[in-house]
């Protein structure tokens, strides 16, 4: 199956039949989302075992007690910390965060009701971490449950249960966490990273660095002689050579490891082969060179002893780090037996971690080993088998089961993080057309999933070699390139969405011709863009010829018709003019209501949009009923955290808010942004509205001592992702503006004022709600610095208006 475009608003097309994909990541935990089943499987009624966990076995950690004492004491105090590593190795693994969380668990095993590992690379591991936890718990339901039920299930049983601890490994963003650390509070949440900075103030984060000299050479010593004493004269060789490793704790396990299977080999020979290997010619940075000397003479030895470790070794490099299956490293017509006992010998060279099913290789070892040295031939020519057996061994298991036509959810779901690293570590100039099919269809169900930017390197890499192959202008290059924009768009990476637009509607122009159905779907992608830009001079005109040419066309109520009629009807309420957008609202949810039905989602869709405009009227007693009605459809017929469901939680929320209805409105906006923070990304703009909107409510409450932080945050951020003058930037810096004055610093709240007012006049007009908003709340706003500066004149002043980003009312499907 190959995808074509995302299409903004209400579709996504395929080269075939049509078919509607989601845009979200992940899933989040709101209340209860799980079908009714048995009493005996409730999260509530399962109790987990004494000393349940997942951990894996624990290595040796040595030099670290004043760590273990710091994060025994934080957890103990709060819910959730952070390791994380100093800037001095420029941010890479290896300093030994995993193996310090992992001895932290084993040795408090016993204070814990459960302990469970996470791999945290990106929300969808989490989600298996969970699925996995499920597993544990309620095996035979887990067996036949959906996904998305079990990760509900596990967020439900830690809501609660107390007294459990959740690590989550090798976190790339905090924000990813923001869902869990939100929303459970019954136990405890330590994350390991590579980042600094990001994590909340509430998570007091330890920078790990190198080991202690003394230690350094302890754990080398332990690893080499074991039980037996080393001599002074072996401990002075043990000392230079951690000193060689920098005291790198990762390059001191696999130098140990060699050297214990290798004990015919002295620390001081090892020393001097170690020298000789890579120091000079070796790319990268202090870490990956240490890893690429030591590797070098790890694999010599490997391949006079076992040609097959060097294999899976090599493969395994190309492939997602955690739980790589056996299966999936044993190359055709070899004895599984055989494979098993390679990855015995890669485990005792501390090279990748076998639990026996599966295998994990720690991320620096694998930068390292996907990086040839250019001058070594047979290194070369191992890099590039490795990357072959990892593309054929991906390909091999997606075929269909024997007696069934087509490869199964599950197959396409364990094998789908494999072929997400494999597209983005493709080199330069290869090709592999099954390869980049399967990059497409994987990227087709992400979309429907709703896991939109992880789709981003499934389509450049499949991008890259399509272009290569069928040059730029074919069809399914240009499918290829609407999607990737799509993608960009979705993640809120506008400045590469846009070109990219309008590359492809240029080229589809020239190649389909002006009033193509494809060239149709270019345009409308490229206004709303456009209109995502704040850029609605250059979008209105071009929904306008769209729609036009849509009716032409296709006809009236073609459902591409009825995309291009709700989209226009959007970027009139954009500029204000209510009145055609409601009517043209209403014409458009009355022809969706007849020809998709009325829980389709291009007319839940119409629906929300009729209740935004509604509401920008002051109608709330249509709007309201509206939105609950939609909301409820969005959750049974998208799911609980697609993003418009999120839209629709949001809307609601505000129209709560505007009703008066604070308590409900802050708790629906609560959850509102969590699950957008993690399905969208921290900095997406409809994240960034939400932040803004659950500001406001906090505004409304007189809470400003949460509203006014949040408001600059989604103020700086705004600036840095929209621009400096884009409407909702306008917004939130009018919002901050009043958060202010209801805080008593006039003085700043007029100068943001001013600078707002101005800001607005010149991009929306003279006339515009917003500018006529703004322009009352900067009079208001001086009036009361003149009864501050007179407090004998009888002036009070109005209450600023507070404004909600514009982008609340619809969004992409």
């Amino acid at each position: 199956m190959s995808s074509d475009d995302t299409v903004s608003r209400l579709r996504i097309e395929t080269a075939g039949h049509r078919s509607i994909a989601a845009e979200q990541i992940g899933n989040a935990f709101t209340g209860n989302v799980l079908l009714p089943v048995e009493a005996l499987h409730a999260p509530e009624k399962v109790t987990a075992a004494p000393n349940t966990s997942n951990l894996p076995p624990a290595g040796l950690c040595l030099g670290r007690e004043e760590e273990l004492a710091w994060l025994r004491r934080v957890l103990s105090d709060q819910r959730e910390g952070a390791i994380t590593q100093s800037g001095a190795i420029h941010g890479l693994g290896g300093i030994g965060k995993s193996t310090l969380a992992l001895h932290y668990g084993h040795r408090h095993r016993g204070d814990h009701t459960l302990i469970w590992w996470i791999n945290a690379a990106s929300p969808d591991e989490i989600e298996t971490s969970l699925t996995s936890l499920t597993h544990t718990l309620v095996p035979v339901w887990a067996a036949k449950a959906e996904r998305s039920a079990q990760v509900a299930w596990a967020m439900q049983w830690l809501t609660w249960h107390p007294g459990w601890l959740l690590i989550y490994d090798n976190v790339e963003d905090p924000h990813d966490l923001a869902p869990y650390t939100g929303a459970l509070h019954q136990g405890h949440h330590l994350a390991t990273s590579r980042r600094t900075l990001g994590w909340p103030d509430s998570a007091p984060t330890l920078a790990l660095g190198t080991l202690d000299p003394d230690d350094a050479t302890t754990l080398l010593c332990q690893l080499v002689f074991k039980d037996t004493a080393p001599t002074p004269r072996q401990q002075a060789e043990a000392r230079a050579l951690t000193s060689d490793l920098g005291h790198f704790p990762l390059a001191i396990k696999q130098a140990g490891a060699y050297l214990a299977q290798n004990r015919g080999i002295s620390l001081a020979a090892y020393r001097r082969r170690l020298g000789t290997k890579l120091g000079k010619t070796a790319h990268g940075i202090d870490a990956e060179r240490t890893i690429a000397r030591i590797w070098h003479v790890t694999l010599q030895a490997l391949e006079g002893d076992n040609p097959l470790a060097v294999e899976v070794l090599s493969t395994a490099a190309w492939l997602a780090p955690d739980d790589i299956p056996h299966t999936l490293l044993t190359p055709p017509d070899t004895d599984p037996d055989d494979t098993a006992e390679a990855i015995g010998t890669l485990a005792a060279y501390s090279m990748v971690t076998d639990t026996g099913t599966t295998v994990s290789i720690h991320r620096l070892v694998q930068t390292v080993l996907r990086i040839p040295e250019i001058t070594d031939a047979s290194q070369l020519s191992r890099h590039l088998r490795g990357r072959d057996h990892a593309e054929q061994t991906v390909l091999h298991h997606l075929a269909p089961p024997p007696g069934q036509d087509s490869t199964t959810e599950g197959q396409w779901d364990a094998l789908t993080p494999h072929l997400v690293t494999l597209a983005a570590t493709t080199p330069p100039g290869h090709h592999n057309t099954p390869l980049t099919d399967a990059y497409n269809t994987a990227a087709y169900r992400l979309h429907q999933q709703g896991h939109t930017a992880r789709t981003i390197p499934l389509y450049e890499s499949a991008l890259a070699q399509r272009e290569q192959v069928l040059g730029h202008t074919h069809p399914s290059v240009l499918i290829t390139r609407s999607n990737l924009a799509s993608a960009y768009k979705s993640a809120g990476d506008l400045e590469r969405a846009i070109p990219l637009h309008e590359t492809t509607l240029a080229q589809r122009e020239q190649v389909l011709g002006d009033t193509h159905p494809r060239t149709l779907v270019s345009r409308n992608n490229l206004a709303h863009a456009y209109e995502e830009a704040g850029d609605l001079e250059r979008a209105i005109p071009l929904y306008e010829t769209t729609l036009a040419q849509c009716e032409q066309v296709l006809g009236d109520t073609h459902p591409d018709t009825l995309v291009s009629r709700n989209n226009l009807a959007h970027a009139y309420e954009e500029t204000g003019d209510l009145e055609r957008a409601i009517a043209l609202y209403e014409t458009t949810l009355a022809q969706c209501e007849q020809v998709l039905g009325d829980t389709h989602p291009h007319t839940l869709t119409s629906r929300n949009n009729l209740a935004g405009a509604y509401t920008g009227a002051g109608d709330l007693e249509r709007a309201i009923p509206l939105y609950e009605t939609t909301l409820a459809q969005r959750e049974q017929v998208l799911g609980d955290t697609h993003p418009d469901t999120l839209v629709s939680r949001n809307n609601l929320a505000s129209a709560y808010k505007s009703a008066g209805d604070l308590e409900r409105a802050i708790a629906l906006y609560e959850t509102t942004l969590a699950q957008c923070e993690q399905v969208l990304g921290d900095t997406h703009p409809h994240t960034l509205t939400s932040r803004n909107n659950l500001a406001g409510a906090h505004t409304g409450a007189g809470d400003l001592e949460r509203a006014i932080p949040l408001y600059e945050t989604t103020l700086a951020q705004r600036e840095q992702v929209l621009g400096d003058t884009h409407p909702d930037t306008l917004v939130s810096r009018n919002n901050l503006a009043h958060a202010y004055e209801e805080a008593g610093d006039l003085e700043r709240a007029i100068a943001l004022y001013e600078t707002t007012l101005a800001q607005c006049e010149q991009v929306l007009g003279d006339t515009h709600p917003h500018t006529l908003t703004i322009r009352n709340n900067l009079v208001s706003a001086r009036e009361a610095a003149k009864a501050v500066q007179q407090p004998d004149a009888a002036t009070s002043a109005s209450a600023a208006d507070l404004l909600h980003s514009p982008d609340t009312a619809t969004q992409p499907e």
